[in-house]
């Protein structure tokens, strides 16, 4: 990054659509730089309607009254024309959801910056946030990334970083990073600004790749661990959720911790032990020997609960005993929790 500009306010295109992103959007609205125009993905039905819904990045820009592009794709000549015609010095990208071209890459006069949810180059692609926790890394952070062609693949320009512990869920590293990347992307417009900035190729060690979430992956098998079951639990909250099978039906599981002490029996795993005044206690691991506490749990039909308010009611179908029911793939020995390769991003 060889351009300055000499201390002036930089003119920007954002382009993002979750909420992940409108936190980076608020932070540049909010800052000396000028936001001259918003890109975000197609308005999607959601609700039980099935309403046409705009983004949180296009609620935001609306409210901001700037103007908004929604295009389908970035690849032919006229959405190309039109970028061109906002005159931006940078394109911040955040979770935007569509794949930029070279051609784009290089309408802006400083580049494409994007503020990527991992620690570069661990967790590139779609889900960082969940796959560092599932992992069980120790920490997570912003790379604010110069964008090339290749998926996460650009020089790095900042790097922030903050702690997962063992009782970190997706939703609250999720909302640390959204704020931690609003702050990494100031500090480096300011710097772009001012200065430059230093720009570092990522190591060719430590690649690893963080497959978008499935529904079907957030199934549980308590043939594992107990430690990586708890894990898994809190990279899944609150999406997809880690589920298992009661009577059949769907049990959502919110939150979980592995309890220190193993036992010595051999039990199926999946089963209920006697409970905790505050957990329920599920045999996991080999031969059932290790156990997991859940604390949070959503029953069949019902809300999120504390575990104890269901024990105090004394739930007629978390009696000890009880075993959760395996998937068809998990009885015929099939790892049921491996993404499929199409969901590989």
């Amino acid at each position: 990054m060889s351009h300055r500009v000499e201390g002036q306010p930089l003119r920007i295109v954002f382009a993002g659509t979750p909420d992940f992103a409108a936190e980076s959007l608020k932070a540049v609205l909010a800052s000396r730089h000028q936001v001259v125009g918003v890109y975000t993905q197609p308005d999607r039905p959601a609700g039980r309607g099935r309403k046409l819904t705009p983004s949180p990045v296009k609620r935001l820009a609306l409210e901001h009254e700037l103007p908004v592009e929604q295009p389908l794709s970035l690849k032919g000549e006229e959405a190309q024309r039109r970028l061109a015609e906002f005159e931006a010095d940078v394109m911040i990208v955040v979770a935007y959801g569509l794949l930029l071209p070279q051609a784009v890459l290089d309408i802006p006069r400083l580049g494409c910056l994007n503020v990527h949810a991992s620690l570069l180059p661990r967790w590139r692609g779609a889900a960082p946030i969940q796959r560092a926790i599932e992992a069980g890394d120790s920490e997570s952070g912003i790379t604010l990334m110069q964008m090339d062609a290749g998926l996460d693949t650009g020089d790095m320009l900042l790097i922030k970083r903050t702690a997962i512990d063992d009782t970190t869920t997706g939703g609250d590293l999720h909302d640390r990073l959204a704020a931690l990347g609003g702050e990494t992307l100031i500090e480096g417009l300011d710097a772009l600004a001012e200065q430059g900035l230093t720009a570092t190729p990522q190591p060719q060690d430590g690649v690893t790749y963080a497959s978008k979430l499935s529904k079907p992956e957030a199934e549980l098998d308590f043939r594992q661990p107990a430690t990586a079951l708890s894990r898994r639990i809190r990279a899944f909250n609150p999406w997809p959720v880690a589920w298992t099978r009661l009577d059949g039906e769907p049990l959502r599981l919110w939150f979980a911790m592995p309890e220190a002490e193993a036992g010595d029996r051999d039990i199926e795993p999946g089963t209920l032990l006697d409970p905790a005044a505050d957990a329920l206690r599920i045999a996991c691991g080999e031969n059932g020997r290790e156990v997991l506490r859940v604390t949070k749990l959503q029953m069949p039909g019902g809300k999120p609960l504390a575990a104890r308010d269901l024990l105090n009611a004394n739930h007629p179908r978390l009696g000890p005993g009880q075993c959760f029911d395996r998937s068809s793939d998990q009885r015929l020995g099939r790892a049921a929790d491996q993404p499929s390769k199409e969901n590989d991003q």
